[in-house]
């Protein structure tokens, strides 16, 4: 269903992430458009479930956290996302797919891209029989200088 009251453009949005999510092979629900149009919407970005709840709920979508967190769940299956792992206690929902690492920011949290070719992996060990390496996650932890 089409808001009326929202401006001209936001139908094209709306029409091109119902596009994306079913190229995905997804059934383009109210809550998961919404979800894409703030995850796609904005170009590339790392959110966590709370803070794309926040988003949701500032945005006027009222979600609760389980779904937003199956949500990103079910992005991150179709090859929509990436997800991050930090310090096995946080994960990060990453839109861009392309190979490359991240800065992970001390003070706030928050992660930033670093381009693909500026870390080189060295030697990795052989997979477990019947499995192979997908990619490799390196987050390089940064903080403000001391004075």
């Amino acid at each position: 269903m089409t808001d009326t009251t929202a401006e001209p453009d936001s139908s094209l949005a709306d029409d091109a992430m119902v596009a994306r999510l079913r190229l995905a092979g997804l059934r383009p629900t109210r809550q998961r458009v919404a979800l894409a149009e703030l995850l796609f919407g904005h170009g590339d970005r790392h959110v966590t479930a709370e803070s794309l709840r926040e988003e949701a709920l500032a945005a006027g979508h009222s979600m609760a956290l389980a779904t937003i967190y199956n949500t990103l769940h079910q992005f991150k299956r179709a090859g929509l996302l990436r997800e991050l792992a930090v310090d096995g206690t946080k994960s990060y929902f990453d839109t861009n797919l392309t190979d490359h690492s991240h800065f992970l920011h001390e003070e706030d949290g928050s992660l930033s891209d670093i381009e693909g070719g500026a870390i080189e992996v060295g030697k990795l060990p052989t997979p477990p029989d019947g499995t192979e390496i997908s990619h490799v996650d390196v987050i390089v932890r940064v903080r403000g200088k001391a004075s």
